[in-house]
């Protein structure tokens, strides 16, 4: 059985360490280049870590020591051609917390051609 004329891609790691943080949002690397069907966010810090993916609202966390994976596409496949499921280009994550050491990363993937 042959791939379906799609691959796995990822982008560039993006990190932030956790002594920077101070309570606030702040960004967690860059905003995504590509639609990202499946992000892993790893919290390798000892600080419990708040997500928001608009910027502004409380929308996800991540224990001290934990990861968490969102596979976007795996039950969305396209069967008309579309494009699957996915975390929009352009989202900025933001990640808040107390100081604490270690870092916390975001991989990305996304469906290439």
């Amino acid at each position: 059985m042959g791939i379906l004329g799609k691959k796995a891609v990822f982008e560039t790691l993006r990190s932030i360490d956790s002594a920077t943080f101070t309570g606030t949002y702040q960004n967690l690397g860059t905003p995504l280049v590509h639609p990202a069907v499946l992000i892993k966010v790893v919290n390798n810090s000892t600080s419990l870590v708040t997500v928001t993916y608009n910027g502004t609202d409380d929308q996800d966390i991540v224990p001290a020591g934990s990861f968490y994976l969102y596979d976007f596409g795996s039950d969305a496949q396209s069967t008309s051609g579309d494009v699957r499921m996915a975390l929009p280009a352009g989202t900025q994550m933001k990640v808040k917390g107390s100081a604490g050491t270690g870092s916390v990363y975001l991989v990305v993937v996304y469906q290439g051609g």
